[in-house]
């Protein structure tokens, strides 16, 4: 009897205004299935096709572990996706299917390492740390007072390494604000990390302009800018770091898929993505 067959499921956002948005998304769900650990490897998003309401007809495995590549465990995570799937209280599958659904990969603990080698990749030195300060920059509300939770979990990590001279939690909706960067922190040079998934209005436009990297996003600024007597090294969105492959797979095996991780290992990279899957 042979053994059930398994899907992977990556949740995005999606924009029908962004065309980056669900970048991420493919790329990530490219390198899983270029391991190929799973039978099927598909991308879905709440604003583009396939959506979540419709993806799991368009599979054919007997079980499917769902992972949403959102930041934190919030609105989405908890109740859109769960309702588009039918996986919510009061909704019942229309499909003969097994569906796992999954923590969100930006609250896993290793985020930690994610942040840290993004930092590594916008310095170009893998020994980044000393004497340089690090701020993780998340979206925040004062709607939500859990909202900056996560990224306030991943900077108590990141700081107990004792790697960085400083690390802070920085966001764009709510206090500390990332627009007085440069006041938080004593250190020269500080790297900025934006804990978003996708490198779109907020990363590209709104956050170069409101730390003062330049007055006008389209100008372009430099990588380090020069800002009130630091230099700030502008990272990319950290969800754009292939080592968010690996955690969407760790997210699936805790969730039940049952696949083997025993050809993926935490900062061996597998292929560059292709442009398989998509539209």
């Amino acid at each position: 009897m042979s053994a059930p067959s398994e899907a992977l499921v990556v949740a995005g956002h999606g924009s029908h205004v962004n065309p980056d948005s669900s970048t991420p998304v493919f790329d990530h769900a490219d390198r899983i299935r270029e391991l190929g650990v799973f039978d099927e490897v598909r991308e879905a998003f709440w604003k583009e096709e396939p959506s979540f309401r419709e993806v799991l007809r368009t599979l054919e495995s007997d079980a499917v572990t769902v992972v949403p590549l959102f930041t934190s465990a919030g609105y989405f995570t908890k109740r859109v996706i769960p309702r588009e799937l039918r996986l919510a209280d009061g909704w019942e599958l229309d499909v003969d299917v097994t569906v796992n659904y999954a923590e969100p990969v930006g609250t896993h603990e290793a985020m930690a390492d994610v942040i840290v080698e993004r930092a590594e990749s916008v310095t170009g030195d893998p020994s980044v740390g000393e004497g340089v300060g690090l701020a993780v920059v998340g979206h925040g509300t004062d709607r939500h007072e859990d909202s900056g939770r996560s990224t306030r979990s991943h900077v108590e990590r990141i700081r107990a390494l004792d790697r960085f001279e400083e690390v802070r939690a920085l966001f764009m909706d709510e206090a500390p604000y990332v627009d007085d960067v440069t006041a938080h922190f004593e250190s020269t040079d500080v790297v900025v990390v934006p804990l978003f998934i996708a490198d779109g209005y907020h990363t590209k436009e709104d956050l170069p302009e409101d730390m003062g990297l330049t007055d006008d996003y389209r100008a372009g600024y430099d990588v380090p800018a020069a800002v009130d007597g630091h230099r700030l090294w502008y990272a990319g969105a950290v969800g754009t770091e292939p080592l968010m492959a690996d955690l969407l797979l760790e997210r699936a095996v805790e969730a039940g898929a049952a696949v083997g991780l025993d050809r993926v290992d935490r900062g061996e990279r597998g292929p560059e993505p292709t442009s398989a899957g998509r539209s």
